[in-house]
């Protein structure tokens, strides 16, 4: 996104936090409505395109906004479109991708306050695993001419009882509603977006054997020192790993064995 839709967006997500905040707000509902609006301005491009209208004054886009889905939705949800198609927008795909942001945030806010979002966050990893390993799954997932009640029964057969609701909501929405992405793309920005509401930063670890628990709180210290945030440890046990481990954190993957790693990251420390 250029500038004017990152602000926009970044607003936007301010005022979805200032309204989860208030823990009578059902933030799973929430993000159900506005998965529903996603739905909507994907489907009908001439609506979205008039909604973020530069030529027309942002209180008229909002006054439409609100009179299409009053009844239709939520009064929270209504109020959160009514001030995003206030917001000046580059492109109006750019507001589609921006109400599907807030509506996994939601769900995420839903999992926070139950106590769910770390093993949402797990679930997620493991998830992208299986799909990767599994070729015959990912190809039927990513079928486009599968239809979304397909995809969505195979998801509820895969997740149903064996994942977090949110988890699986989560998934469900990526899977029969890619908008263009690819399956891994998606679930990459859904585990972005979790670690975010911890203000975390993740980091894949892959090693030739499971981590100890030491292991696994001395390398997540030494990270989060390293890179001066909380780091949330996705783990992956690859035997083709000799002895060693690999860390990838965003762009960047650092090699070696888990001993000289830690005494880097020690000395990195006491530094």
């Amino acid at each position: 996104m250029s500038g004017a839709s990152r602000e926009a967006l970044a607003a936007a997500r301010e005022s979805l936090d200032a309204l989860t905040d208030n823990t009578s707000v059902d933030a799973a509902k929430l993000a159900e409505e506005l998965a529903a609006v996603t739905a909507l301005l994907q489907r009908e491009v001439s609506l979205r395109r008039v909604l973020t209208d530069p030529s027309q004054a942002g209180e008229a886009r909002a006054e439409l906004a609100g009179r299409l889905l009053r009844g239709q939705v939520g009064g929270e949800t209504v109020d959160l479109i009514s001030g995003m198609v206030r917001s000046r927008w580059s492109q109006s795909r750019d507001l589609v991708d921006s109400v599907e942001e807030l509506a996994n945030i939601a769900d995420l806010t839903a999992a926070q306050r139950s106590g769910d979002l770390d093993d949402v966050e797990d679930e997620l990893f493991r998830f992208g695993r299986i799909v990767a390993s599994d070729k015959e799954l990912r190809a039927a997932l990513t079928n486009r001419s599968a239809s979304a009640a397909a995809k969505g029964q195979l998801l509820r057969s895969l997740l149903g009882g064996k994942a977090r609701s949110a988890t699986e909501r989560l998934v469900t929405r990526l899977v029969t509603q890619p908008r263009g992405r690819s399956l891994e793309e998606g679930l990459e920005s859904l585990s972005k977006l979790a670690a975010d509401r911890r203000e975390r930063m993740v980091a894949v670890v892959t090693s030739a054997v499971p981590l100890s628990d030491r292991q696994k709180q001395r390398l997540g210290a030494a990270l989060a020192k390293i890179y001066g945030r909380p780091m949330h440890l996705n783990l992956d046990v690859d035997p083709t790993v000799l002895g060693g481990i690999a860390v990838r954190v965003g762009d960047e993957v650092i090699n070696g064995t888990i001993s000289e790693r830690l005494e880097e990251a020690t000395r990195r420390m006491a530094g």
